[in-house]
C-alpha cells in the first residue's frame, strides 16, 4: 500500500450502505487518512433544509426528501475530490445511483443482518424504523437494497471490532480497484 494514501483518489469517494454500517465513522476516518474533505449527506441536507431528516421525513414524505438528497449529492460530488457518507437510501433511487456512479468511486459497505440491528438500536432517530416491527422492517430494506447497492464499484465487508479494520480494507480495495480501472495511483 503506497504510504502517499491522498495519491489513492483523484475522484470523490461515496460510500454507500444500510443505516449502522458505518459510513459516517469509516467516511471520517477516510478522509482523515486520505487528506481529503469529508461530508455527510444527511448532514448536508439538514444543513440546507434547516430541518432534520426525521422531521423532512415527517412533513415531506420521502420522495421530496429523495429529491432533495439528490440535489444535494450532485452538488457534493461536483468538484474536487471527497469522501461522502451517503444517506441509506440514497443509492436506491435510479437517478441518484447515476450520479454517485458517474462521479466518484462507489464502496458499499455490507454488514450482517445482526450487527447491522444491534448498531440502529442505540438510537431511535432511524425515521424507516419507526415501525411496530424493525427487525421485519430491516429485513426488507436488505431484501430491496441489497441487489442495488451490489452496483457500487467496491463492495467491504464491514468488520467487526474498531472501525480502523474497516477503513483499512476500503483503502486496500480502492487501490485494486484503481490498479484494475484507472491506472497506478500516481498517474
Amino acid at each position: 500500500m503506497p504510504s502517499d494514501y491522498s495519491a489513492l483518489c483523484a475522484q470523490p469517494i461515496a460510500l454507500v450502505g444500510l443505516m449502522g454500517v458505518g459510513k459516517t465513522t469509516i467516511g471520517r476516518r477516510l478522509a482523515k487518512r486520505l487528506d481529503l474533505p469529508f461530508f455527510d449527506s444527511d448532514d448536508e441536507i439538514e444543513k440546507a433544509s434547516g430541518r432534520t431528516v426525521a422531521g423532512y421525513f415527517k412533513d415531506h414524505g420521502e420522495e421530496a426528501f429523495r429529491e432533495g438528497e439528490r440535489r444535494v449529492i450532485d452538488r457534493l460530488l461536483t468538484g474536487k475530490p471527497i469522501v461522502l457518507a451517503t444517506g441509506g437510501g440514497a443509492f436506491i433511487p435510479e437517478t441518484t445511483r447515476a450520479i454517485l456512479k458517474e462521479k466518484a468511486i462507489t464502496v458499499w459497505l455490507k454488514g450482517d443482518f445482526e450487527t447491522i440491528m444491534e448498531r440502529v438500536s442505540r438510537k431511535d432517530t432511524r425515521p424507516l424504523l419507526q415501525v411496530p416491527n424493525p427487525r421485519k422492517k430491516m429485513r426488507e430494506l436488505m431484501d430491496v437494497r441489497y441487489p442495488l447497492y451490489a452496483e457500487a464499484d467496491i463492495t467491504v465487508p464491514i468488520a467487526k471490532g474498531p472501525h480502523i479494520r474497516t477503513v483499512n480494507k476500503v483503502l486496500r480495495m480502492i487501490e485494486t480497484y484503481r490498479a484494475e480501472n484507472i491506472g497506478p495511483a500516481n498517474e
